[in-house]
């Protein structure tokens, strides 16, 4: 629980919320209220708009958001997005309108009236054009120069210097005019299809086809804008993850592992595509119809209209490169990848577009790694860990350095940087397996490659994301600190603890409130909410990348594919959802808005579940952000969570709502202790879990010799009359991508602990002590090198 609730609004009396059952939540705790404005409530003699309930969950923030008419001018500022004009002109005593001016009776206008005979006619009296004249500058002084100065100039200027907008016309960002709307506008999508755009809190979409980098959508009232900067001690992340759209997990979506029995990974789903009729071109059909269909721009949409302000995007490693040898295995066979190389990078820049479409910021989350980092299915392939474990660990970790260069390059383009501020590098890496000295030496080499891309400080690319390791937030406190924004990721389950988790959901809690939940909530609130402000304290930003309502890990293929549960009892009622009793959901939803209070900064795992192909309906619904909200057991609105850990009577541990200077990239940031750079600077790493001290300087390497595989713009930019970028930012950076050194074998790169490890050749030569040179502090965001 952060203990922050800030808003963007002006401060006014606390107002009561309801949970959607009509029963009084505590909206904010004692010190930190939710006001009327943030919470989009209009205040009395206000509401533009009779027909629109004024609770927060038919809340809204910018009157008459339901079509583009009324919507502000792209890049208004949020202080700024309440200003109505009319109300200043009347303000002023001059009329607002035409009708109004003329409102006075044909007598008077004529100057006919019985008081008025044997007179001038009132309108060539000087003193009335004296009162026209200072009536008119009124409106100009009242009327036009605030809406200039406040709402126009600040972004005009903003943008066109950002080199992501244009000056002139009638939009200062777009002389044609960018399309947009509010709750019930209509979008209609790349496939001709249409839906209704539902968003109750004031949100807003903006499409814009000579301008597609507009940034001036928002997806409620409560968060920024993407035009505006984030922050990182009062902006609250309320977000969800697209799981399995890029990287396919077998719980996520069963269809395509049902119809593969043999598919345990997406290793072995791409093989046994590829060995069906018609081979590569076979795999190309069936995954291009699975990123076109699983998840949609009504997905998006629907998100930004569920009050959620980020998504977290998984992508593979896959869809930059992948190598047609990565050794040989046991019995001398080259091994190939199978992987569908580089066709989901279009689909990841079209969810990349629709999240700017829906003002949503992004978290683009590396899920796999070579050689896999955790051995999960998820990785890529189910088995062992070889990414800085064993014989291949340290060539595995340099092209994973590789792909995280090629990504940190594509988004800190400014073009991308306002919607995906933040880049998780490593996605759970096992680090009971790697060891945290080799793994902190790792975190430091991604450290320094990527600000020496960027440059240090706020504005210059994005935040990078580190993950506990299964560790917990405690163990990383005080973790190199003078890094330059670096945030902690924890991914807290109860699902997989290992316990029998049969405690039920379905009965209230321990304190004798009319509330449901059994133990849970208060169980999350008390394991979750003091080790995240803690680590605020002690480590800088924190965020819980994943979590999820499962109390236990029931749901088909939940541990992976035959793979049974822990939980002690039936299952069966757990993944058929349908049959859940209002007393189970309710229960449910008590849990999630404890855990989404307790941890203050979070995402969901995750946005969607697929059907099973044998009940045609998900089977693991407690991983489903979109179910829950369509069927009771998620909150319609996340500021419901306020408070609910205080309501179950939680002391929480305050946090004092600020970071130091450094770790948000202000003074300090880029200056690491030299203790941390003395111990962890030094590349690669002087340990390796699984290889003998004796063998370490032989362990095979790759040469940097390689051509770059840089990642291009999207395609579909034709109408664009702004620079799209072209995927490098850093025009000094041309350092060689690695590749296998000519003349060496190497073992199988996925399955190389306990290979034998040669003694001369291909460790022995390329093994050196590299340092790596101090990042630069940089001029503010622009294109570098051009």
């Amino acid at each position: 629980m952060s203990g922050l609730e800030h808003e963007h609004g002006s401060l006014t009396p606390p107002q009561p919320i309801q949970d959607v059952e009509g029963r009084p939540a505590s909206v904010g705790r004692a010190d930190s209220q939710y006001t009327a404005d943030a919470l989009g409530v209009p205040q009395a003699g206000l509401n533009p708009d009779p027909s629109l309930p004024s609770t927060p969950h038919e809340s809204y923030a910018t009157p008459g958001l339901g079509t583009s008419d009324n919507i502000p001018p792209f890049g208004t500022s949020s202080d700024a997005i309440n200003a109505n004009t009319s109300d200043a002109a009347a303000a002023a005593g001059v009329p607002a309108t035409k009708e109004t001016a003329s409102a006075g009776s044909a007598e008077a206008l004529a100057g006919t009236g019985t008081k008025g005979a044997g007179k001038a006619l009132w309108y060539k009296r000087p003193i009335v054009w004296l009162a026209a004249f200072i009536a008119l500058a009124i409106v100009v002084l009242v009327v036009v120069l605030p809406v200039w100065f406040v709402a126009v100039k600040p972004h005009r200027d903003h943008n066109t210097t950002s080199g992501t907008g244009k000056s002139g016309g009638p939009n200062p960002e777009s002389p044609s005019g960018a399309t947009s709307g509010g709750n019930g506008s209509t979008i209609t999508a790349d496939d001709g299809t249409s839906f209704t755009y539902i968003n109750n809190f004031g949100g807003y979409w903006v499409y814009d086809a000579e301008n597609p980098f507009n940034n001036s959508a928002r997806p409620n009232s409560w968060t920024p804008p993407l035009s505006e900067p984030w922050n990182w001690s009062t902006d609250r992340i309320w977000g969800v993850n697209l799981g399995g759209l890029f990287e396919l997990e077998p719980f996520i979506s069963p269809e395509l592992f049902q119809a593969h029995p043999n598919s345990v990974d997406e290793w072995t789903l791409d093989t046994d595509l590829r060995a069906g009729s018609n081979g590569s071109q076979n795999i190309l059909a069936q995954m291009e119809n699975y990123y076109n269909t699983f998840i949609t721009e009504q997905d998006i949409a629907e998100i930004a209209g569920a009050g959620l302000n980020w998504v977290r995007l998984p992508i593979p490693f896959w869809a930059i490169d992948v190598w047609d040898n990565v050794g040989v295995d046991s019995n001398g066979t080259v091994v190939s990848e199978p992987f569908l190389a580089r066709v989901s990078w279009s689909y990841i820049l079209r969810v990349l577009g629709w999240a700017r479409k829906y003002g949503l910021r992004v978290n683009l989350d590396l899920h796999t790694i070579p050689g896999s980092q955790n051995g999960y299915n998820h990785s890529g392939k189910l088995g062992i860990v070889n990414f800085l474990n064993g014989v291949m660990g340290v060539a595995n970790a340099e092209r994973a350095l590789e792909y995280i260069r090629v990504i940190a390059e594509f988004i800190s383009q400014p073009e991308y940087q306002p919607v995906v501020p933040l880049f998780s590098i490593v996605n759970e890496p096992l680090l009971a397996t790697i060891g945290k000295d080799t793994l902190t030496t790792f975190y430091l080499r991604a450290h320094d490659m990527i600000r020496n891309i960027t440059g240090i400080g706020e504005g210059h690319g994005p935040f990078i994301a580190i993950h506990d390791g299964f560790m917990g937030t405690a163990y990383w406190a005080g973790f190199l600190q003078g890094s330059d924004r670096i945030a902690l990721d924890t991914h807290p389950y109860f699902a997989f603890d290992n316990q029998p988790n049969n405690q039920p959901v379905n009965v209230t809690v321990a304190n004798g409130s009319s509330l449901y939940g059994g133990q849970w909530p208060l169980l999350a609130c008390n394991s979750w909410g003091a080790e995240m402000n803690n680590s605020r304290e002690q480590f800088g930003v924190t965020i819980a990348g994943e979590f999820s309502n499962a109390i236990n890990d029931c749901g088909l293929w939940v541990r992976g594919v035959n793979s049974s549960a822990d939980y002690v009892g039936n299952c069966d009622y757990w993944e058929n959802w349908e049959s859940w009793s209002d007393e189970t959901k309710a229960g449910l939803k008590q849990f999630a808005l404890a855990s989404m209070d307790a941890l203050g900064d979070w995402f969901f795992w995750t946005w969607k579940i697929g059907n099973s192909s044998t009940s045609n309906s998900p089977q693991a619904p407690l991983w489903s952000y979109k179910l829950g909200l369509n069927n009771g057991w998620m909150p319609l609105d996340p500021r419901e969570a306020s408070g609910a850990c205080e309501s179950l009577g939680y002391i929480p541990v305050a946090w004092n709502d600020s970071f130091a200077s450094w770790a948000t990239g202000g003074a300090g940031a880029g200056t690491i202790a030299p203790t941390s750079v003395s111990q962890y600077g030094v590349w690669p790493p002087a340990t390796i879990n699984n290889v003998p001290t004796e063998s370490i300087s032989y362990l095979p390497q790759y040469t940097s010799t390689a051509t770059i595989v840089s990642l291009p713009p999207a395609s579909t930019y034709t109408a664009a009359t702004v620079s799209t970028g072209d995927g490098w930012y850093d025009a000094q950076d041309r350092a060689s991508a690695p590749t296998p050194i000519a003349g060496c074998t190497y073992p199988d790169a996925w399955s190389a602990v306990g290979s034998p490890i040669a003694t001369a050749g291909c460790g022995a030569v390329a093994y050196a002590k590299r340092e790596v040179p101090e990042p630069v502090v940089t001029a503010p965001p622009a294109r570098r090198g051009l």
